[in-house]
């Protein structure tokens, strides 16, 4: 399997992985985790378990860009050095701008959601130039 298709496959499980710390902030609140009603319970999060919902939800629209561009870069004969950079530095970014995000950090996790796209971007592209 080549390096991409091993962060396609890492970026995937992490979109479910970043669901902990949504799971944790409901499970915080007065009256537990609400299973039964869990999208009603997400919506009245607050403070850090609000980005955590915001930042897994982000990973869901912008999963399928990523997982886009390492099929077209792989199919159109994109450079596999250059693929492999890109997709290790996107599974990377999205990591740490769930992170940041989480942590209120604004202008690190804009950046991070940046370099995400840059590197999405750049996986489109990689076959026009090799």
């Amino acid at each position: 399997m080549t390096t991409p298709f091993v962060c396609l496959t890492i970026a995937f499980v992490f979109l479910y992985l970043s669901k902990a710390p949504v799971g944790v902030a409901m499970a915080r609140m007065p009256k537990g985790y609400d299973n039964r009603h869990p999208r009603d319970q997400q919506a009245q999060l607050v403070g850090w378990g609000r980005r955590a919902l915001a930042a897994h939800q982000n990973g869901f629209e912008n999963f399928p860009g990523f997982a886009a561009a390492v099929l077209v870069s792989h199919v159109g004969h994109g450079d596999p050095g250059w693929s492999a950079v890109l997709a290790v530095t996107y599974v990377i970014a999205r990591v740490a701008y769930t992170a940041a995000y989480i942590a209120d950090v604004h202008a690190l996790r804009s950046l991070l959601w940046a370099a995400g796209m840059l590197a999405t971007v750049g996986l489109f592209l990689l076959p026009a130039f090799t």
